[in-house]
Protein backbone atom coordinates (compact mmCIF):
# COMPACT_ATOMS: atom_id res chain seq x y z
CA UNK A 1 0.00 0.00 0.00
CA UNK A 2 1.42 3.37 -1.04
CA UNK A 3 1.13 6.35 1.30
CA UNK A 4 0.88 9.99 0.30
CA UNK A 5 3.98 12.10 0.81
CA UNK A 6 4.80 15.75 0.19
CA UNK A 7 7.84 14.42 -1.63
CA UNK A 8 5.49 13.17 -4.38
CA UNK A 9 4.36 16.73 -5.17
CA UNK A 10 6.45 18.91 -7.50
CA UNK A 11 8.29 21.42 -5.32
CA UNK A 12 6.89 24.40 -7.25
CA UNK A 13 3.34 23.28 -6.41
CA UNK A 14 4.25 23.12 -2.72
CA UNK A 15 5.46 26.73 -2.94
CA UNK A 16 2.23 27.83 -4.62
CA UNK A 17 0.19 25.89 -2.05
CA UNK A 18 2.05 27.62 0.78
CA UNK A 19 1.46 31.03 -0.80
CA UNK A 20 -2.22 30.24 -1.36
CA UNK A 21 -2.72 29.08 2.23
CA UNK A 22 -1.03 32.09 3.78
CA UNK A 23 -2.58 34.53 1.30
CA UNK A 24 -6.05 33.20 2.06
CA UNK A 25 -5.53 33.59 5.81
CA UNK A 26 -4.10 37.11 5.30
CA UNK A 27 -7.16 38.11 3.29
CA UNK A 28 -9.47 36.40 5.76
CA UNK A 29 -8.05 37.93 8.93
CA UNK A 30 -6.07 41.01 7.88
CA UNK A 31 -3.07 39.74 9.86
CA UNK A 32 0.27 40.50 8.22
CA UNK A 33 2.03 37.90 6.12
CA UNK A 34 5.20 37.76 8.18
CA UNK A 35 3.29 36.53 11.23
CA UNK A 36 1.97 33.59 9.23
CA UNK A 37 4.26 32.96 6.29
CA UNK A 38 7.53 32.25 8.08
CA UNK A 39 6.18 29.84 10.75
CA UNK A 40 4.11 27.97 8.17
CA UNK A 41 7.13 27.62 5.89
CA UNK A 42 9.28 26.39 8.78
CA UNK A 43 6.78 24.15 10.58
CA UNK A 44 4.58 23.03 7.72
CA UNK A 45 6.99 22.77 4.80
CA UNK A 46 10.32 22.10 6.54
CA UNK A 47 12.11 25.12 5.05
CA UNK A 48 15.11 26.39 7.03
CA UNK A 49 14.44 29.50 9.18
CA UNK A 50 17.06 31.57 7.33
CA UNK A 51 15.55 30.87 3.90
CA UNK A 52 11.99 31.32 5.21
CA UNK A 53 12.80 34.70 6.79
CA UNK A 54 14.80 36.05 3.84
CA UNK A 55 12.25 34.97 1.24
CA UNK A 56 9.30 36.22 3.28
CA UNK A 57 10.91 39.65 3.68
CA UNK A 58 11.08 40.14 -0.09
CA UNK A 59 7.56 38.70 -0.44
CA UNK A 60 6.31 41.29 2.05
CA UNK A 61 8.10 44.15 0.31
CA UNK A 62 6.63 43.23 -3.08
CA UNK A 63 3.06 42.60 -1.90
CA UNK A 64 2.85 45.77 0.20
CA UNK A 65 3.93 48.13 -2.61
CA UNK A 66 0.39 48.43 -3.98
CA UNK A 67 -0.83 49.27 -0.48
CA UNK A 68 1.61 52.18 -0.24
CA UNK A 69 0.42 53.53 -3.59
CA UNK A 70 -3.22 53.27 -2.50
CA UNK A 71 -2.66 55.00 0.85
CA UNK A 72 -0.45 57.71 -0.64
CA UNK A 73 -3.09 58.48 -3.26
CA UNK A 74 -5.71 58.83 -0.51
CA UNK A 75 -3.34 60.93 1.64
CA UNK A 76 -3.35 58.44 4.52
CA UNK A 77 0.43 58.24 4.91
CA UNK A 78 2.29 60.53 7.33
CA UNK A 79 5.68 60.63 5.64
CA UNK A 80 7.24 62.51 8.56
CA UNK A 81 6.51 59.56 10.86
CA UNK A 82 7.75 57.16 8.16
CA UNK A 83 10.99 59.14 8.07
CA UNK A 84 11.41 59.01 11.85
CA UNK A 85 10.80 55.26 11.92
CA UNK A 86 13.18 54.79 9.00
CA UNK A 87 15.92 56.77 10.75
CA UNK A 88 15.96 54.01 13.33
CA UNK A 89 14.93 50.91 11.39
CA UNK A 90 17.09 51.19 8.27
CA UNK A 91 20.48 51.49 10.06
CA UNK A 92 19.54 48.86 12.66
CA UNK A 93 18.42 46.47 9.90
CA UNK A 94 21.69 46.93 8.00
CA UNK A 95 23.72 46.39 11.18
CA UNK A 96 21.67 43.27 12.03
CA UNK A 97 22.26 41.84 8.55
CA UNK A 98 25.99 42.51 8.96
CA UNK A 99 26.05 40.71 12.31
CA UNK A 100 24.12 37.73 10.91
CA UNK A 101 26.63 37.56 8.07
CA UNK A 102 29.50 37.61 10.59
CA UNK A 103 27.85 34.74 12.49
CA UNK A 104 27.66 32.76 9.26
CA UNK A 105 31.29 33.54 8.33
CA UNK A 106 32.38 32.38 11.79
CA UNK A 107 30.59 29.08 11.26
CA UNK A 108 27.86 29.85 13.78
CA UNK A 109 24.30 28.73 13.07
CA UNK A 110 21.85 31.62 13.44
CA UNK A 111 18.79 29.41 12.92
CA UNK A 112 18.24 29.00 16.65
CA UNK A 113 18.37 32.74 17.20
CA UNK A 114 15.83 33.22 14.41
CA UNK A 115 13.57 30.50 15.84
CA UNK A 116 13.59 31.99 19.35
CA UNK A 117 13.04 35.54 18.10
CA UNK A 118 10.26 34.37 15.81
CA UNK A 119 8.54 32.48 18.63
CA UNK A 120 8.60 35.51 20.93
CA UNK A 121 7.31 37.79 18.17
CA UNK A 122 4.48 35.40 17.31
CA UNK A 123 3.34 35.18 20.93
CA UNK A 124 3.52 38.97 21.25
CA UNK A 125 1.59 39.40 18.00
CA UNK A 126 -1.11 36.99 19.18
CA UNK A 127 -1.63 39.15 22.28
CA UNK A 128 -1.80 42.33 20.20
CA UNK A 129 -4.34 40.73 17.84
CA UNK A 130 -6.57 39.99 20.85
CA UNK A 131 -6.33 43.41 22.46
CA UNK A 132 -6.25 45.53 19.29
CA UNK A 133 -9.97 46.31 19.49
CA UNK A 134 -9.72 47.43 23.10
CA UNK A 135 -6.58 49.40 22.31
CA UNK A 136 -8.41 51.27 19.56
CA UNK A 137 -11.35 51.95 21.86
CA UNK A 138 -9.07 53.14 24.66
CA UNK A 139 -7.14 55.44 22.36
CA UNK A 140 -10.29 56.84 20.74
CA UNK A 141 -12.26 57.56 23.91
CA UNK A 142 -9.53 58.57 26.34
CA UNK A 143 -10.01 61.88 28.14
CA UNK A 144 -7.14 63.71 29.77
CA UNK A 145 -3.53 62.60 29.72
CA UNK A 146 -1.84 60.00 31.86
CA UNK A 147 1.82 60.25 32.86
CA UNK A 148 2.72 57.84 30.05
CA UNK A 149 0.81 59.86 27.46
CA UNK A 150 2.40 63.11 28.61
CA UNK A 151 5.86 61.52 28.46
CA UNK A 152 5.20 60.02 25.02
CA UNK A 153 3.91 63.35 23.74
CA UNK A 154 6.98 65.20 24.98
CA UNK A 155 9.52 62.78 23.52
CA UNK A 156 7.43 61.44 20.63
CA UNK A 157 10.04 61.90 17.84
CA UNK A 158 12.81 60.26 19.89
CA UNK A 159 10.55 57.35 20.92
CA UNK A 160 9.48 56.91 17.30
CA UNK A 161 13.11 56.61 16.18
CA UNK A 162 13.89 54.13 18.98
CA UNK A 163 10.80 52.13 18.02
CA UNK A 164 12.19 52.02 14.48
CA UNK A 165 15.49 50.68 15.83
CA UNK A 166 13.70 47.85 17.63
CA UNK A 167 11.52 47.04 14.60
CA UNK A 168 14.56 47.02 12.31
CA UNK A 169 16.32 44.44 14.46
CA UNK A 170 13.30 42.21 15.08
CA UNK A 171 11.94 42.28 11.52
CA UNK A 172 15.37 41.49 10.05
CA UNK A 173 15.82 38.48 12.33
CA UNK A 174 12.27 37.10 12.25
CA UNK A 175 10.37 38.90 9.42
CA UNK A 176 7.62 39.55 12.00
CA UNK A 177 6.68 42.87 13.57
CA UNK A 178 6.39 45.40 10.75
CA UNK A 179 2.60 44.97 10.68
CA UNK A 180 0.73 44.24 13.90
CA UNK A 181 3.43 45.39 16.32
CA UNK A 182 4.41 48.42 14.25
CA UNK A 183 0.82 49.64 14.02
CA UNK A 184 0.26 49.05 17.76
CA UNK A 185 3.26 51.25 18.55
CA UNK A 186 1.92 53.99 16.29
CA UNK A 187 -1.54 53.78 17.87
CA UNK A 188 0.02 54.43 21.27
CA UNK A 189 2.38 57.18 20.14
CA UNK A 190 -0.09 58.99 17.86
CA UNK A 191 -3.52 58.46 19.47
CA UNK A 192 -5.20 61.34 17.62
CA UNK A 193 -4.48 59.96 14.15
CA UNK A 194 -7.21 58.10 12.31
CA UNK A 195 -6.78 54.30 12.20
CA UNK A 196 -6.55 54.34 8.40
CA UNK A 197 -3.66 56.82 8.62
CA UNK A 198 -1.89 54.60 11.16
CA UNK A 199 -2.27 51.60 8.86
CA UNK A 200 -1.10 53.56 5.80
CA UNK A 201 1.92 54.96 7.64
CA UNK A 202 2.83 51.54 8.99
CA UNK A 203 2.66 49.97 5.51
CA UNK A 204 4.71 52.79 4.00
CA UNK A 205 7.42 52.14 6.59
CA UNK A 206 7.23 48.36 6.21
CA UNK A 207 8.04 48.37 2.48
CA UNK A 208 11.55 49.90 2.63
CA UNK A 209 12.32 48.06 5.88
CA UNK A 210 11.40 44.61 4.52
CA UNK A 211 13.06 45.39 1.18
CA UNK A 212 16.36 46.39 2.79
CA UNK A 213 16.28 43.46 5.22
CA UNK A 214 15.35 41.09 2.37
CA UNK A 215 18.18 42.37 0.18
CA UNK A 216 20.53 41.85 3.10
CA UNK A 217 19.44 38.22 3.39
CA UNK A 218 19.78 37.89 -0.38
CA UNK A 219 23.39 39.10 -0.10
CA UNK A 220 24.38 36.06 1.94
CA UNK A 221 22.26 33.60 -0.01
CA UNK A 222 19.22 33.25 2.24
CA UNK A 223 16.53 33.84 -0.41
CA UNK A 224 14.93 31.13 -2.56
CA UNK A 225 13.63 32.75 -5.77
CA UNK A 226 11.68 29.65 -6.85
CA UNK A 227 9.94 29.72 -3.49
CA UNK A 228 9.35 33.48 -3.78
CA UNK A 229 7.71 33.15 -7.19
CA UNK A 230 5.52 30.29 -5.97
CA UNK A 231 4.43 32.30 -2.94
CA UNK A 232 3.54 35.29 -5.13
CA UNK A 233 1.65 33.17 -7.66
CA UNK A 234 -0.38 31.45 -4.97
CA UNK A 235 -0.65 34.28 -2.46
CA UNK A 236 -1.89 37.28 -4.44
CA UNK A 237 -5.12 35.66 -5.78
CA UNK A 238 -5.72 33.94 -2.44
CA UNK A 239 -5.56 37.24 -0.52
CA UNK A 240 -8.46 38.53 -2.64
CA UNK A 241 -10.43 35.30 -2.16
CA UNK A 242 -9.84 35.39 1.60
CA UNK A 243 -11.04 38.99 1.82
CA UNK A 244 -14.31 38.00 0.09
CA UNK A 245 -14.91 35.08 2.45
CA UNK A 246 -13.88 37.11 5.52
CA UNK A 247 -16.74 39.55 5.02
CA UNK A 248 -19.19 36.81 6.01
CA UNK A 249 -17.40 35.61 9.17
CA UNK A 250 -17.74 37.43 12.54
CA UNK A 251 -14.64 39.49 13.31
CA UNK A 252 -14.43 38.22 16.92
CA UNK A 253 -14.22 34.60 15.75
CA UNK A 254 -11.47 35.41 13.28
CA UNK A 255 -9.45 37.42 15.81
CA UNK A 256 -9.59 34.73 18.50
CA UNK A 257 -8.83 31.94 16.02
CA UNK A 258 -5.80 33.66 14.52
CA UNK A 259 -4.52 34.66 17.98
CA UNK A 260 -4.69 31.04 19.13
CA UNK A 261 -2.96 29.90 15.93
CA UNK A 262 -0.14 32.43 16.31
CA UNK A 263 0.30 31.59 20.00
CA UNK A 264 0.43 27.85 19.27
CA UNK A 265 2.98 28.31 16.48
CA UNK A 266 5.07 30.53 18.76
CA UNK A 267 5.16 27.85 21.45
CA UNK A 268 5.95 25.15 18.88
CA UNK A 269 8.89 27.13 17.49
CA UNK A 270 10.20 27.82 21.01
CA UNK A 271 10.33 24.10 21.75
CA UNK A 272 11.39 22.87 18.28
Amino acid sequence: MEYFSFADIPFELIHIAAGSLVGFVIGLTGVGGGSLMTPILVLGFGISPAIAVGTDLLYAALTKCSGVFFHHRHKTVDWKIVGLLGMGSVPSSIITVFLLEQFKAAGLNSDRLMMLTLSVMLILTSIIVLIKGRLLSYVSHRHGESTFVAFAKRFRPQITVLSGVALGILVTISSVGAGAIGSAILFLLYPHKKPVAIVGTDIAHAVPLTAIAGMGHLHFGAVDFDLLMGLLLGGIPAIYLGSLVGRHIPDNWLRVTIAILLFAMGLKLATA
